[in-house]
């Protein structure tokens, strides 16, 4: 593996970039404007390497805008909170490289409808980040044709670009397969750890006053002690509160520590143990880009004192072997890597339905409906799933945690899902309530990982099994009781059993 030098403008990868509209690039331009909105860090994102190498290029100072807007469906405070972690962390980093950064917040006074064709108005090139789930395709496509300068759009998702997918991939075995073909070459290539030592001018980038005006940015101390009263401000949804795991670059790196110095050892046998502490925890901060797949993947390399020679000739699609790694950190790699970027390019590959029930593979959606006529022995309404009000005290503790914590053990997260389609009337019912509690709740919802967790529930990613049974049909099936036999659940139900279930559906009420 190499990485580009520090210090050094190198190009990003051709197949990381692609121009969302025809526009010039404008050389007369005050700066180069990166529109950050889901790389949300200063570290390891190939979009800020980009902008940082257009400034040099264009001789140019580097102006970078973070947005968080309120209109999007399932806007909250435990959103927004974790989100707001990360912009006091950006804040602080941009400030220590000397590089102009502009934090909006968007409120009812102040709606952000046009601060990004204000800024492009005086931009040389605009940059942005590449997501391909939620409001943000149609987002960056509408600013597209909205702004009369170049549009850049930079993919920093994975460790495989999303464009050397090529097509979709029924299951993670198939996508392994070809993850083990051509990873190889782009493991050369990782963007630079601190790409803002690269910058080549010691000028700052002038914000146009009118926009300042229009479009005040957050201040620090409403990021720091202000925190209550910004959220309280903001129209959007107070019911959930901010989670008590906190947002940011920062705290996104100590995780990571930890969980290489402290859990790894223990990942590949106890992950799937709701008792045992040993996840990773970094699904959240990977959601918001608080951390990337690469800087991840680096310190995994050097805790393993890994090179490329280590890769297994040949792409046999086995999980374990391929990496010459650890048995636990090839484990963590098939969850970081095969299975986080297999929903990536789906919903990159399938922009229109992905998050529809007809995205199902044909065989799921047949024998789903072949069984939607079955009695199901127990139907519950949406708010009776949502305040975890059900007979079954595993399924209760899982929504809890959700609830609490903005997350739900690994396991217990598939298990949570499959009882959902099995207390629904249809499966088409189950998924649009998988969708709401997840998105509404998880700080990692709104996802391409989340997606395929939840239709991996229906079918997605999987294949059929056997007996056929009511309600499931050939969908893999799972069961709480199967589960507190094959796991020690004990623990797990200590912490988010009973009283805390009923201390939530008490506050819900």
């Amino acid at each position: 593996m190499t990485r580009s030098t520090e210090g050094t403008i190198t190009e990003i990868p051709a197949a990381r970039l692609r121009a969302a509209n025809d526009r010039p690039v404008r050389p007369d331009g005050d700066y180069v404007l990166y529109w950050m909105i889901s790389s949300r860090r200063t570290r390891y994102s190939f979009a800020l390497e980009r902008a940082v190498a257009r400034c040099a290029e264009l001789d140019k100072p580097l102006l970078v805008l973070e947005a968080l807007r309120h209109g999007y469906r399932w806007a909250c405070d435990r959103h927004h909170d974790f989100v707001l972690d990360g912009m006091l962390d950006n804040l602080v980093g941009f400030e220590r490289a000397g590089v102009r950064y502009y934090p909006f917040v968007e409120g009812a006074e102040h709606p952000g409808a046009g601060l990004l064709a204000a800024l492009a108005e005086r931009a040389c090139v605009v940059v942005t980040d590449e997501f391909p789930c939620f409001f943000l395709p149609r987002m960056v496509a509408a600013a597209a044709r909205r702004v009369d300068v170049r549009l850049e759009v930079v993919d920093g998702n994975g460790l495989l670009p999303l464009r050397a997918a090529g097509r979709v991939f029924t299951t993670a075995a198939s996508f392994r397969r070809h993850l083990q073909k051509t990873l190889p070459e782009h493991l050369a290539r990782f963007p630079a750890a601190e790409p803002l030592r690269a910058l080549s001018t010691e000028r700052r980038a002038v914000i146009p006053r009118a926009a300042l005006l229009r479009w005040p940015p957050v201040t620090r101390a409403a990021l720091e002690s202000g925190r209550a009263r910004l959220l309280a401000s903001l129209p959007i949804d107070h019911a959930i509160a901010p989670a008590p795991i906190a947002g940011g670059a920062a705290r996104a790196e100590r995780a990571c520590a930890r969980f290489l110095a402290e859990r790894l050892t223990r990942y590949g046998e106890q992950r799937n143990e709701p008792g045992a502490d040993v996840a990773s925890g970094l699904s959240p901060y990977l959601h918001f880009g608080h951390i990337s797949t690469h800087d991840v993947v680096a310190r995994l390399i050097a805790r393993e004192r890994w090179d490329p020679g280590a890769l297994a000739p040949r792409a046999s699609g086995s999980r374990h072997g391929w990496w010459g790694m650890s048995s636990e950190a090839e484990s963590f790699l098939d969850e970081l890597v095969t299975w986080r970027e297999l929903g990536y390019v789906f919903c990159d590959q399938r922009p229109r339905d992905y998050d529809r029930y007809a995205s199902l593979p044909s065989w799921a959606r047949q024998t789903l409906e072949d069984h939607e006529g079955d009695e199901r022995p127990h139907l519950y309404t949406r708010a009776q799933l949502d305040e975890a009000r059900t007979h079954d005290p595993l399924w209760n503790a899982a929504q809890t945690q959700l609830r609490e914590e903005g997350r739900v053990h690994n396991y217990l997260r598939m298990l949570w899902g499959k009882k959902i389609l099995e207390w629904s009337p249809s499966p088409q019912h189950a998924l649009d309530a998988l969708i709401e509690l997840n998105n509404r709740y998880a700080l990692d919802g709104r996802n391409p990982n989340s997606y395929s967790g939840i239709f991996w529930t229906l079918g997605r990613f999987d294949r059929a099994w056997g007996p056929e049974r009511p309600i499931f049909g050939k969908v893999r099936y799972m069961s709480s009781e199967n589960t507190a036999r094959k796991l020690d659940t004990k623990p797990y139900l200590a912490r988010w059993g009973s009283q805390r279930a009923l201390l939530a559906s008490a506050r819900a009420g």
